[in-house]
């Protein structure tokens, strides 16, 4: 009888140690929609920060039609999207953006799911950008 005793007192230890390990611990994430004078105030914050990307999710024809400078792409619209975001730095603060935030926008959840920490979505796209005077390049 002892040793069942001791045998349910190593199984119990186990599982508490084991359960400890696949937790489900959560991410400060701060995923936030952002005006065209906000997300130029973190560009600018962010200048020569190697952990700082401006990401355009338009297709390739609107990013080299002119996009904010600095700006990578990657299409929303590849059938990849999801498995280029996957390859990204989740630690690495994210502006992102498309023409019109609509995109972007539903791009949001994508992020938080893939566990990035810092993503802030121009929420008029770079056609608000543009209305509200801030510079695109070619």
């Amino acid at each position: 009888m002892k040793r069942i005793s001791t045998i349910s007192a190593v199984a119990m230890t186990l599982l508490v140690m084991l359960s400890g390990c696949t937790s489900n611990a959560t991410i400060d994430q701060q995923i936030t929609s952002v005006s065209p004078a906000e997300a130029a105030g973190i560009i600018d914050q962010n200048s020569g920060n190697a952990d700082f990307v401006v990401l355009d999710i338009r297709t390739p024809e609107e990013y080299n039609a002119g996009k904010i400078a600095g700006a990578i792409n990657i299409d929303f619209y590849a059938p990849d999207f999801r498995q280029q975001l996957d390859t990204l730095d989740r630690g690495t603060h994210y502006v992102v953006y498309c023409n019109s935030g609509n995109r972007s926008g539903q791009s949001l959840p994508v992020f938080e799911e893939l566990g990035f920490v810092e993503v802030d979505n121009v929420a008029t796209g770079i056609s608000g950008w543009y209305n509200d005077g801030y510079p695109v390049v070619p």
